[in-house]
């Protein structure tokens, strides 16, 4: 587990005999902790690239066959997990599957299956033409002559007189209206449809065909439901067959097609090998806390054949972020700005804790957090019962964010939550209103529209930390990176921002006269800072950097507009939907309005703006102080068994609980593998 680091990553090379070359492949990938790279220039200077062989593609075909049948066949419960011992027993296992009693059966019944299936839906549709056709009592096949064609029209009578209105003469329609308002039939000629229909596309009124039938109304509408019924006892004989057929052969085809997924991945990986005549070369990354673990299976699976190497590289390493469960929930919005590279800083750690905080305080109000923590639980919980909401509400909701996404902010805002409860209740802010001091005569020892000095203080100097422990973690990279003058310009900045910040604090204060030592000590810190910045960023450079150190730690007061904002609207709102209600008759139901419109909106923004703000300010004034980004994510080769285990059981049990196959205690994630020389 990774705090403030991402995993310390290795890159690895294997080289080992062809005959061992599906077992390590085999082991790599129910391991899952390398992520396999295309071979080196370095090492195709004796090997060649591997290549694809007719055998890929036969298993590529036999999974593309089981993969079917298991999508085609009921699910049943899988007893015992299979194993296969190697591609000719799994290709062998596979052929004992009778294509006559398994294949062509299940194709057979599943093919009539969609049949019937498309048929089912294209009754259902016809029955709801005929449902809105109810006042046509003729026979329909009147309407199928074979001069003209006619649709089936449903509006308002506005926009039917409107339609009526806009098709021209010569287009030669005529339209019947039936007892029913708002739908009627509309007959054009075959070479004047298109025209019609563009001019009922204009007026937004939908026209369907009429379909092909012969009774009447009621008549089609019995024979289809009987055709429908006849529909549904055929596919529950079709389900009955195929249950049938699964009881006897799911639980082996589930573990074939898991098989031969599982070898089809490997021969993906085989077009990033080296190849010789006998031996094979993989290369890849793994995090230094598995190679011994995974050395100790390699040499298991290859009979200790197979020769196991650190592969030294100034390459990027792929990044892994392993932070702790409740700290994970917030790697999303790293990710979300640019994953760290390999060997940076991770700020998961710092935004888990700073974020909430920063969220809290701008909303701080225990109305509007009780109100948004309810909304997160929500999110958490999959939006239960959204299904009641507008259309367009919930299409919003899904253009902005995806479920898994709105699950995960809906975790990072509960702690932001608390927070503005806690803080709201302190302030006496319960969405504009003072409810403590009301009843209970509590006075807020501090008070938003009355305090703006301190809180300004406040965010002033939360900004001043904020600036300086982005200058921090800039040094130290600087300095891991033994680039000297970059880790001198970031202790300029420290220095800098701290001295401009007491500096300005003792001018606007007038704490300090122009000759006492600590007005000396600011200014010299001042002077100091620009010096250092100077000399390690050029005059150019380090002069901007000085503008941005101030620009940075002042941007930190919006902490305190924003909540005053929050604060000041709430009481506008209030004061005028009172002031409507105070006057009476219908002026209360306006009111009313203004205040539930007025405070949702309110709301809204309480979501948005501490979110957006909150995030901005750890984004921009404080990454930028030492965070690169664009890292590259680390993609392991491997997937989860379900239906099989592998042929190498005592390679992966040793992986499960974490000791040494071969005796010996694995290395532990603290400790830090022998490097040869």
């Amino acid at each position: 587990m990774g705090i403030l680091r991402p995993v310390k990553m290795q890159k690895i090379g294997i080289v080992g005999l062809k005959e061992d070359r599906e077992a390590v492949l085999t082991t790599l990938h129910d391991l899952g902790v390398t992520q396999v790279e295309t071979v080196s220039t370095d090492t195709l200077r004796y090997l060649d690239p591997e290549r694809g062989n007719e055998l890929q593609r036969v298993v590529g075909d036999e999974a593309l066959r089981f993969r079917g049948l298991k999508s085609a066949l009921p699910p049943v419960p899988v007893g015992a997990v299979q194993t296969f011992q190697d591609l000719d027993a799994t290709l062998a296992a596979a052929k004992s599957v009778p294509t006559a009693e398994v294949d062509d059966i299940v194709g057979a019944l599943q093919r009539e299956d969609d049949q019937l299936q498309s048929e089912t839906r294209s009754i259902g549709e016809t029955l709801d033409l005929l449902g809105k056709l109810s006042f046509y009592h003729a026979p329909l096949s009147y309407l199928d002559p074979k001069s003209y064609l006619i649709f089936l029209g449903e509006t308002d009578p506005e926009t039917y007189d409107a339609l009526r209105a806009a098709v021209p003469p010569e287009a030669e329609a005529m339209f019947f209206a039936g007892d029913i308002p708002g739908r009627f039939l509309l007959l054009a000629p075959r070479d004047q449809a298109e025209i019609v229909s563009r001019v009922a596309t204009t007026s937004a009124v939908q026209l369907s065909p009429i379909p092909h039938l012969q009774g009447t109304v009621v008549e089609e509408r019995t024979r289809l439901e009987a055709r429908r019924a006849a529909i549904d006892e055929r596919r529950a004989q079709i389900h009955a067959r195929l249950t049938v057929l699964s009881t006897q052969w799911y639980p082996t085809i589930a573990g074939l097609e898991e098989a031969l997924s599982i070898q089809n991945r490997l021969f993906e990986v085989y077009t990033k090998l080296g190849a010789g005549r006998v031996t094979f070369a993989i290369e890849g990354w793994t995090p230094q806390r598995d190679l011994r673990r995974l050395e100790a299976a390699v040499d298991l699976a290859s009979r200790q054949r197979a020769h196991f190497y650190l592969v030294p590289t100034e390459e990027e390493a792929p990044t892994l972020l392993d932070n702790p469960p409740g700290i994970r929930r917030y790697e999303f919005f790293i990710r979300f700005y640019s994953l760290p590279q390999a060997d940076e800083w991770d700020p998961t750690l710092v935004f888990a804790i700073v974020f909430p905080i920063f969220f809290g305080f701008m909303l701080g109000d225990f109305g509007y957090g009780l109100v948004i923590l309810g909304v997160s639980i929500w999110m958490i919980r999959g939006f239960p019962g959204a299904q009641h909401l507008p259309k367009k509400g919930r299409n919003f909701v899904k253009m902005i964010m995806g479920p898994k996404g709105m699950q995960q902010l809906g975790y990072a805002l509960l702690p932001g939550c608390a927070i503005a409860i806690a803080l709201g209740l302190v302030l006496d802010e319960f969405f504009g209103f003072t409810p403590l001091h009301t009843y209970f005569g509590y006075v807020a020892p501090i008070q938003p529209g009355v305090n703006v000095g301190l809180l300004l203080l406040v965010a002033g100097f939360i900004g001043l930390g904020m600036v300086t422990l982005g200058f921090l973690f800039g040094a130290l990279k600087e300095y891991f990176h033994r680039r000297i003058r970059g880790t001198i310009a970031k202790v300029g900045g420290i220095v800098f921002a701290w001295g401009i910040a007491f500096l300005g604090l003792s001018v606007i204060y007038k704490t300090d006269t122009f000759s006492h030592p600590l007005f000396i000590l600011y200014l010299s810190a001042v002077i100091g800072g620009l010096v250092l910045m100077v000399a390690g960023e050029g005059i150019q450079t380090g002069v901007m950097g000085l503008i941005e150190v101030v620009s940075h730690i002042l941007s930190y007061t919006r902490l305190v507009g924003i909540l005053l904002a929050s604060v000041i609207l709430a009481s506008v709102i209030n004061f005028i939907s009172f002031h409507l209600i105070h006057h009476g008759s219908f002026l209360i139901v306006v009111g009313l309005l203004v205040l539930l419109i007025g405070q949702s909106f309110n709301v809204i923004l309480g979501v948005f703006e501490p979110g957006i703000q909150g995030a901005r300010l750890i984004f921009v004034e404080y990454f930028s102080k030492f965070y690169t980004g664009n890292g590259r994510p680390f993609r392991p080769f491997g997937g989860k068994r379900t239906h099989t285990t592998s042929a190498l059981p005592e390679a992966t049990a040793a992986s499960a609980v974490g000791t040494s196959p071969v005796g010996g205690p694995f290395i532990s994630s603290s400790e830090a593998p022998p490097v040869p020389a």
